[in-house]
Parts: C-alpha cells; structure tokens; sequence
C-alpha cells in the first residue's frame, strides 16, 4: 500500500510569539516543529503500513529549515521524503500550496493521502480539499477513527454534536484530528536510521509548475495579540462577606448585575 502524508512545519504551540512593526510574526528565535495534528497523520500511516505492508512517503513544502520537520516524520518511521523547496517561491496561500503538492503527488504512486486537519498557525482547514478537488479525489475531512478495506475506507468523522460514519473509495484524501491515535515517539534507532532514508528535493520545474504562474489569491495582511487578561483579584474575609463583596463588584465595578 502507497501511503503519501502531506506535512507542514509550523511554530511551536508553545513558543512566545512576538510581533514585528508590521504586525507580522517575529521569526528569530522560534521552535519550528512538525505541524501537531499532521504527525496523527503520520501516526495513521505507519499503523496501515503495519498491517497492510507498503511504504509510507511524508511530502512537506518549504524553505532548508523544514529539512527538520523531514527528518522527523522519518525518525518516526516514514521510508521516504519529498521536500519542495524553490527559491523562486515567494509568500504560498493555501491554493498554492494545494496546487504545487497535488502536482507533486502525481508525480508518484498513491492509494491514499493523509494529513491533519489544518495546521495550528492559520488554521484554514483548506489544502488538503483543495488538492483533493485538483487531483480528482474524494475527500473526508476530521476523521477519528480510519478503517481500511480492500479499497474501500469506512471514516468515522466528527460532525456538530456527534459523529457521522462514510464510506469512500481509495484512492482518497483523508485529514485527520486528534485523539485519532496516540502518536508514538522516535526512537534513538528511527533518529539514526532517519539520516539515511531517502529524502528527494524537488523544484517547481520537476513538477511541471513556475513560480510566476502561481499567484496568491489571499494573504494574511497583520497578525494582532489578543489582549492581556487582567490579574485575578483575593477577596478577603469569610465566605458570607466575600460574597457580598463579590456581588457589590459584578454590580458596580464590572457592571454584569
């Protein structure tokens, strides 16, 4: 079984992000990881390949730095990588980015493509269906529990106020959410063994594409902090007189009474 996980390297959830003048992310000095929710994809992959045998081929967009996030999905146990990287790109939407990975999958043998959900900096939820819809595949977004048989998946995905259970046929484009498996940790074998594996560079022009035939069709203009909380305030005394005190500042201070 061909198994292809589309990737995307992403700042830290945890890092301190810091606004340039131009209300734009201060990159200096911020952990860049595997997107989260890309790595149960990757999880998901690993556990087919398991069963069904195959290979598994983690595809990421972008810059040297996300050589990284590469060679983590392969410590993981991914066999092979692809990673496009052209100087010539400038700033990539999610068309873009739909476009030139759905070009780069075709380039390859597939049965079913896997990725998280959306990634944790935009949260668009938009590449993956995009490239299903340029591949000419059927997609199921928000999958928690993936069953495959022969060549037919069976998707249990989450809807508003419960589940909802599909039925596809392979090949398709599946994203998937937390909690769909527990993702495994590589192991000091997988890390050594992840510099070895292939990891295959691509251009615009070994796809087929050219940077100036690409053009954004939307762009984030400035990023804005959310405002501060305000500190937490003690009220003093026994619970009857903290409580009317309480009541006094919803009532005459916060004006919610």
């Amino acid at each position: 079984m061909n198994i292809v996980v589309c990737v995307k390297q992403t700042i830290d959830t945890e890092a301190k992000i810091v606004l340039n003048s131009e209300g734009k992310i201060d990159a200096n000095g911020v952990t860049l990881v595997i997107n989260p929710l890309d790595e149960y994809a990757i999880e998901e992959a690993l556990r087919m390949k398991e069963k069904f045998g195959g290979e598994v081929t983690v595809i990421t967009l972008g810059g040297d730095q996300a050589t990284a996030t590469i060679r983590s999905a392969l410590a993981m146990g991914a066999d092979k990588a692809i990673h496009i990287n052209d100087p010539a790109l400038g700033e990539v939407d999610e068309g873009i980015a739909a476009a030139i990975l759905a070009k780069t999958i075709e380039t390859i043998p597939y049965d079913i493509i896997l990725a998280g959900v959306m990634d944790t900096d935009h949260g668009s939820a938009q590449v993956a269906v995009r490239m299903s819809e340029k591949l000419g595949l059927p997609s199921i977004s928000s999958v928690t529990k993936l069953d495959i048989n022969g060549t037919q998946a069976t998707a249990l995905r989450v809807i508003d106020g419960g589940l909802a259970t599909l039925e596809v046929a392979l090949p398709a484009v599946i994203t998937v959410v937390q909690g769909i498996n527990e993702v495994r940790y590589p192991s000091v074998a997988g890390i050594m063994k992840a510099k070895k594996k292939p990891l295959t560079p691509l251009k615009l022009s070994d796809i087929g594409l050219d940077a100036s035939g690409l053009a954004l069709q939307a762009k984030v203009t400035q990023y804005t902090l959310p405002t501060p909380r305000q500190g937490g305030r003690i009220l003093p005394g026994e619970a009857a007189e903290a409580t009317h005190e309480l009541a006094r500042i919803l009532r005459e201070e916060a004006k919610v009474l």
